[in-house]
């Protein structure tokens, strides 16, 4: 055999080799054998209260100034989040902490960072009231509701013909029409229902690192996390912003730096990361997470391969009609400028 011939052939046997391999890694698992299950569309919404929910996260009313809404922080064109390290409220006061994206929230073990609302339904009241954010209180909130025929009609249709607005209502609606956002569809869930041409080879290399590091401890299950609390800094310390976490709720010492482990569905549009949003790429979070958390230091190609499938989990994302907001009648308060 010529030489030309002899390597022509070692070619053509390493690339059947290599399709060989490709093959067999991106051969899609059997969904029930691995740590990440496919996210499913929302069951049992009750379309007339998710509509009114609607309407309630988009109305700026709700807060003091007239100007901030629950879309202000959880923006529905920006995966569900603000962009911002922490969230800006009433009078431009900076947040505390980062936001946290409200799409796929329904499946989280609780709400807020340190877990102190139970569920969705707990979580919605909580800015309404909270100074440092909407800074009204519930009672004007549902003066304000309660001033508008519009909305006093709906309400009606809703909850029943004899009842009057509530903060139940109110946070139950928000909480209805907020279970609707989630985010199935993403090309790693095509991959987990059979489709093995869904991600390429770096993408599926990046999943497989992903597991042999230890990721999936904690990013496991439908929302890739959102299921536990978990220390930050296990093998380092976190040298970015610590407040209590987990401690300020459970008053336990052992809680102290535990954060709810956050979903990382659509994690490529929710920057920027952590509870203090100091990790502006994501890049720079799997370093970080690497390092303080799993005692181990990516090579640029091993963070390059994680990023790679972590891009693979955005979903569809939510699309609706924008809610027309009921007018406000005359004896409607007014808001608040920030100046006042």
């Amino acid at each position: 055999m010529k030489v030309g011939s002899v390597t022509a052939a070692i070619a053509l046997a390493g690339a059947a080799a290599a399709t060989m391999a490709f093959a067999q890694t991106s051969a899609p698992m059997n969904p029930l054998e691995e740590p990440i299950t496919p996210i499913l569309p929302p069951k049992q919404i009750d379309i007339g209260k998710a509509e009114l929910g609607k309407k309630l996260y988009f109305d700026p009313r709700l807060s003091k100034s007239g100007f901030i809404s629950c879309n202000s922080c959880h923006n529905l064109s920006m995966g569900g989040s603000d962009n911002l390290p922490t969230s800006i409220g009433d009078r431009w006061q900076r947040g505390p902490i980062n936001s946290p994206t409200v799409l796929n929230s329904s499946l989280n073990v609780a709400q807020f960072w340190d877990g102190r609302a139970a569920d969705l339904k707990e979580q919605a009241g909580g800015p309404i009231a909270n100074p440092g954010e909407m800074a009204f209180s519930h009672t004007l909130a549902i003066d304000m509701l309660a001033s508008i025929p519009a909305y006093v009609r709906e309400f009606r249709q809703v909850f029943g013909v004899d009842t009057k607005i509530d903060l139940d209502q109110v946070t139950g609606a928000i909480a209805e029409f907020e279970k609707t956002l989630v985010t199935p569809n993403s090309r790693f869930d095509q991959w987990l229902l059979g489709r093995s041409d869904a991600l390429t080879a770096q993408e599926l290399e990046g999943y497989k690192l992903f597991k042999e590091s230890g990721c999936v401890a904690c990013h496991n299950g439908e929302a890739v996390g959102g299921n536990s609390f978990q220390r930050m800094g296990i093998i380092e310390p976190y040298k970015g912003s610590m407040s209590e976490g987990r401690a300020a709720v459970t008053g336990k010492d052992a809680d102290r730096f535990s954060f709810k482990v956050p979903t990382l569905r659509n994690v490529e549009l929710t920057y920027p990361y952590f509870h203090d949003g100091a990790a502006n790429t994501l890049a720079e979070a799997v370093d970080v997470m690497g390092r303080i958390q799993l005692g181990r230091t990516y090579t640029k190609d091993e963070n390059d391969r994680i990023v790679a499938f972590l891009k693979t989990l955005t979903g569809d994302q939510p699309t609706f009609l924008m809610p027309i907001l009921p007018p406000s009648a005359d004896r409607t308060p007014r808001p608040v400028p920030f100046d006042n």
